[in-house]
């Protein structure tokens, strides 16, 4: 492993210290919105809170040959079993974050998944990555603006498609309702005055311009203001993806196709019948159901039951390096975050990506040298309790 690749900021070690950090450079509606989660945001803390119970074993006389942390994915070897999860309005929370993220990403040869809302456009983000980035769909109500949509990532020769299963409704999440939140953001007096108090992104959102959203801008009609933005959303995206819908995407998508959100064997039956290739235990970061049980309870069930038949990766709650190990140890083949790498673009804006990647190689390398892990794979037999 290349010692330059595990060199971070001594100052912000952990993914609190760079969410503290972020939270005092970012402006309170774009904080908010990405720190927030649906209802009384149960599932938000739940996510985090039952990554504590999951213990390992560790071995401390055994013979260790060294370590070794990357992993084949797809007919691609990462160089750790972890990669960036797709955000919403990313350069709404920070300006350019998403090829912030992307080039690190690259850089560290780790996956980065491209949001349908992000703020970047398929075709800008696969020019930053040499068409190395995976992207999340959103299914449109229309057959047809699908169509297009993959017709486009085909054509920059994009090879993963994940496909959200988890959003028959838009969660309701109060943060954002209070703060007005929309793309582009309200021109409120609070907003702008939290805009000003916080000059560093001010400056660069002026410099770099008023993010949108890049990939749906060829689909809206010119000038649309807040209130019909809105409708637009609503309109275009709002729908049950049912096995019906993912089965015609497997037929049209010639590359890898993941489903997001399966935390039931009912999906799970679902998706191994329409021939998914991997799917991703997610709750959508708890920003859908409240209600809901954390990631990391049933991915255990799914992975002893399914793991030899799918790959079964894990997304929602992992907050550092030690819970990458947890979620391996129960099974996950690969791990996804997203706030924990867009704190670290809010804390140290362009050394934010490969600050947090590097920090979160680091303690994945010490937990697996404190179980005595070669490989990412040897991290089940170190389970002790979930």
């Amino acid at each position: 492993m290349n010692p330059e690749l595990l060199k971070y900021n001594p100052q912000y070690p952990s993914v609190q210290d760079l969410k503290r950090r972020a939270k005092q450079r970012m402006p309170k509606f774009a904080f908010d919105y990405l720190e927030g989660g649906c209802n009384d945001e149960v599932n938000l803390a739940r996510n985090e809170r039952d990554f504590h119970d999951v213990l390992l074993r560790p071995v401390y006389m055994r013979k260790f040959a060294g370590l070794d942390m990357s992993t084949e994915l797809f007919g691609h070897v990462y160089d750790a079993p972890f990669g960036i999860s797709p955000i919403g309005l990313q350069g709404l929370m920070w300006p350019n974050a998403p090829e912030i993220l992307a080039k690190a990403a690259v850089k560290h040869n780790i996956p980065y998944t491209l949001s349908t809302v992000s703020t970047a456009s398929i075709e800008q983000i696969a020019k930053v990555t040499d068409s190395r980035f995976w992207f999340q769909l959103y299914h449109p109500a229309e057959n047809k603006l699908r169509d297009d949509i993959l017709r486009r990532l085909e054509a920059v020769n994009c090879k993963v498609l994940v496909v959200l299963v988890d959003v028959p409704s838009f969660g309701i999440r109060y943060r954002e309702i209070k703060a007005g939140l929309s793309m582009p953001p309200k021109h409120t007096l609070a907003n702008f005055i939290q805009a000003a108090l916080h000059p560093v992104w001010a400056l660069e959102t002026l410099r770099i311009g008023i993010p949108e959203f890049a990939t749906l801008k060829p689909y809206m009609e010119p000038g649309l203001d807040i209130k019909q933005l809105g409708k637009f959303m609503n309109a275009t995206f709002t729908g049950r993806v049912d096995s019906d819908k993912m089965k015609a995407i497997r037929d049209i998508w010639k590359g890898k196709l993941v489903i997001k959100g399966v935390v039931s064997e009912e999906d799970m039956e679902d998706s191994i019948r329409i021939g998914a290739d991997g799917i991703i235990v997610s709750n959508h970061g708890g920003r859908q159901i409240d209600s809901g049980e954390s990631t990391i309870k049933p991915l255990k069930n799914l992975t002893d039951k399914y793991g030899s038949r799918m790959k079964i990766m894990i997304d929602s709650g992992l907050r550092s390096g030690v819970d990458v190990a947890r979620s391996l140890a129960c099974g996950a083949c690969f791990t996804f975050m997203g706030r924990p790498f867009m704190y670290g673009v809010g804390a140290l804006g362009n050394d934010g990506g490969n600050h947090t990647i590097a920090m979160l190689k680091t303690q994945l390398k010490q937990a697996m040298e404190q179980v005595c892990c070669e490989k990412p794979t040897d991290f089940p037999k170190t389970l002790v309790q979930w």
